[in-house]
């Protein structure tokens, strides 16, 4: 038994991992990153991140997941189950965050505030894009390197030259990118129909096609996308901002 909460274990070793909700302790260590854990099945969800592994796929559409529980979401996109039920109206949901939104607006409660100017908001999310009003854009990330690459977008710097033409570039991997304009190289190939193109992240866009993957989701409404570039023009066309929402709640209570 917990001395500190009375909690009850048939062994001892799911004491043991209990005790670490009290002590603290994450002795499972990331060697990538700065990342513990508490349990061996957290830092091992975790892993996949940095491995990209997602063994998790979707029989119906080809979606792949790093978690099971990621994959078990998403397959309420095609059975339509909504089991998150709002206890003051009729409205359900197939996710707790949906559902937690929509309760915001009938209490009106607003706990996520800004601590330069008292900014309310109902949503973290909304909460985090109005920080960048303070902040240069409020990017952050966990290695230095990154963030000295991500800073050439403030200060324009292109370290990175073509020796072709005057081209230059940020990222090395932008500069490998355009010299296949050079060399018309296209390596990365579609197993599905042949499709060639120079840049994998052109495949990877093609393989939706074939998959019907639509990874880009409308926050106002059910539609969803395969490419980023068709939202955008969806929300434009339906005269939504989906970079400013927090603005648009602000102003209208939500």
């Amino acid at each position: 038994m917990c001395g500190e909460c009375g909690y009850r274990a048939t062994h001892k070793s799911a004491l043991s991992k209990h005790m670490r909700t009290h002590t603290g302790e994450k002795p499972y260590k990331c060697d990538q990153c700065d990342y513990s854990a508490a349990k061996k099945s957290n830092l091992d969800q975790h892993l996949a991140i940095h491995t990209g592994d997602k063994p998790y796929m979707c029989g119906e559409c080809g979606y792949r997941a790093t978690h099971k529980s990621d994959l078990s979401k998403h397959m309420r996109t095609h059975t339509g189950e909504k089991p998150y039920k709002c206890d003051q109206c009729d409205y359900s949901a197939a996710q707790t965050s949906a559902l937690n939104r929509h309760i915001a607006k009938h209490t009106g409660d607003k706990p996520y505030m800004c601590g330069e100017c008292g900014y309310r908001t109902a949503e973290k999310s909304h909460l985090s894009e109005h920080m960048k009003t303070h902040t240069e854009c409020g990017y952050r990330t966990a290695q230095k390197q990154n963030l000295s690459q991500h800073m050439r977008t403030h200060t324009g710097g292109k370290p990175y030259k073509c020796d072709h033409c005057d081209y230059s570039a940020a990222n090395k991997c932008h500069l490998d990118q355009h010299l296949t304009i050079h060399t018309v190289e296209k390596p990365y190939m579609c197993g599905e129909c042949g499709y060639r193109t120079a840049h994998k992240p052109h495949l990877s866009e093609h393989m939706r096609t074939h998959t019907g993957e639509r990874p880009y989701k409308c926050d106002w409404c059910d539609y969803s996308e395969a490419q980023k570039s068709t939202l955008t023009k969806h929300c434009k066309k339906n005269g939504e901002n989906p970079y400013s929402g927090y603005l648009r709640n602000a102003f209208s209570g939500i």
